[in-house]
């Protein structure tokens, strides 16, 4: 009897602790996961691009789609410059009545506007022909008769000049030519006093020249230019037997350097 009582206490107490653990299992606060915490990142704005026009319609003053960079064959370009004349006078030699005297000749420096003619063959070679005209006044300096106011005169000197562009389709493209100058000089006038009549001769020469071509905007451009020329000038003042005959032979080798604007066709 008492172990029968013993056992039903056992069973008793089993169930019971079956069912404590049942309701705590029930009860019992889940475990919580690791926390994962999310990152956004901020919105990147886009880049703004310039508007397009795709009418196909570029203003003068615009650098459309359309447009080309830099500079290359078939180009026509005209350019307006501002030119500095600057003769060297180098090697003269003064003449009276046959006689040869001490002396040198001196010419005056100009500033004229200068307009050139350009056209591309291909993207690295271009022609052009450059059309100014300056006035220079002329003297000559330490001879027996002091300074000699010898006269004016205009001189036109076209040259043309094949370039080699080393950079072609850039927006700078530095450049080096060769050419030749052919000069006529106008509008002659004595200076009067000693000199009281002048001539001087058409002359000639090589030049060579370096400068850039840089794109602006639309297809202006800016460019610089230096040309070197080489030529002599021949003049002779008054006629042969006058009271003082004079005869003097110049090498002017002008440096020529401009600046300006163009446009490409």
């Amino acid at each position: 009897m008492i172990r029968k009582s013993r056992s039903l206490l056992a069973a008793a107490l089993l169930a019971g602790s079956a069912f404590c653990g049942a309701a705590e299992a029930q009860t019992a606060t889940p475990a919580m996961a690791p926390a994962t915490t999310a990152y956004v990142n901020a919105p990147v704005a886009a880049p703004v691009s310039a508007p397009v026009d795709h009418s196909g319609h570029c203003g003068l003053f615009q650098t459309c789609a359309s447009t080309r960079i830099g500079l290359g064959r078939g180009d026509f370009i005209i350019r307006l410059s501002a030119l500095g004349v600057m003769p060297e006078d180098r090697d003269s030699k003064v003449w009276l009545n046959g006689n040869a005297i001490p002396g040198r000749i001196k010419t005056t420096r100009q500033v004229m506007p200068e307009l050139t003619f350009e056209y591309f063959f291909t993207d690295n070679v271009s022609i052009d022909l450059i059309a100014a005209s300056t006035r220079h006044e002329v003297a000559a300096e330490g001879t027996p008769l002091g300074k000699i106011d010898v006269g004016s005169a205009w001189v036109l000197p076209p040259t043309v000049t094949l370039a080699w562009h080393f950079r072609p389709h850039k927006r700078f493209n530095p450049y080096v030519g060769v050419g030749g100058t052919l000069a006529w000089f106008h509008n002659v006038s004595p200076a009067g006093g000693v000199v009281q009549k002048l001539n001087v001769g058409v002359t000639g020469g090589p030049s060579f020249n370096v400068g850039f071509d840089y794109q602006l905007v639309g297809n202006w451009f800016f460019n610089f230019d230096v040309k070197q020329m080489f030529m002599r000038m021949h003049a002779w003042a008054n006629d042969r037997g006058s009271g003082a005959f004079i005869k003097a032979h110049d090498s002017l080798d002008p440096t020529v350097v401009g600046a300006g604007i163009e446009y490409r066709f």
